[in-house]
């Protein structure tokens, strides 16, 4: 069959547009490397802020009582007595942790504990023994610790509480108080003002690198409800 110069055949596809699809896949290449540029920016912001964010150093008020956290020792206690001298609070209390007394005493070797040390260093300090106080529980961890504060200082209707800890621990302290006590009584988080944690650069040292990597793992338990069972830290 001929056709005319005027025919035109239904099927014939229209022109393709020059150069398009090469214009997509540029298109999408340029948007694929801007999202990795923008996940790196912010991969490395989060990475550079993972121990600022670890820091709380709440606004002081009187208080009924210091308590220096066990570790670290005698920093804590130091810082504790220094809130002491300043009138911030009538009494400090220091905990117990749990130690190797009782495999050592098998052994007939004598073993003091940190408590008795930062008792020593507080006394050091100006604070007068009869305003210290040992708690009579030993804990095992931060969980335990806070509750045992708590549990004291309820039963004897104390309203607030100063908590002296190292620098990267005080968020975890913060967030543990939270979800096990609440806001009664009501919670002061400090670190010394000598604290040596490196925030701002905490790569750079391994204690800094183990602290914020602990901190962040206890912090995250915390969170989600100590779905793993604390251990001693």
């Amino acid at each position: 069959m001929t056709t005319g110069p005027y025919d035109v055949l239904p099927d014939a596809p229209p022109p393709a547009a020059s150069g398009g699809g090469s214009l997509r896949r540029r298109n999408h290449w340029i948007a694929t490397l801007a999202i990795l540029i923008v996940t790196a920016i912010a991969g490395a912001w989060v990475f550079l802020h993972l121990g600022t964010w670890l820091v709380i150093q709440d606004p002081l008020a009187p208080a009924d009582v210091i308590v220096v956290l066990s570790g670290r020792m005698p920093s804590r206690a130091i810082e504790a007595a220094r809130l002491y001298g300043q009138e911030f609070a009538p009494q400090v209390w220091i905990t117990q942790p749990e130690g190797p007394g009782a495999d050592l005493a098998a052994m007939n070797i004598p073993f003091v504990g940190e408590d008795f040390y930062n008792r020593r260093a507080l006394m050091a300090m100006n604070v007068p023994a009869l305003s210290t106080r040992i708690l009579p529980d030993p804990i095992l961890n931060t969980a335990e610790e806070v509750e045992e504060i708590a549990r004291n200082a309820r039963e004897s209707d104390m309203r607030t509480v100063i908590i002296v800890t190292s620098a990267p621990h005080t968020r975890r302290v913060r967030a543990i108080w939270a979800r096990l006590v609440g806001d009664s009584p009501r919670l002061i988080v400090r670190h010394p003002v000598d604290d040596p944690f490196n925030a701002a650069h905490w790569w750079r040292s391994t204690q800094d690198a183990m602290d914020v990597v602990r901190e962040w793992l206890g912090l995250a338990n915390a969170w989600v409800g100590f779905p793993a069972k604390p251990g001693q830290d």
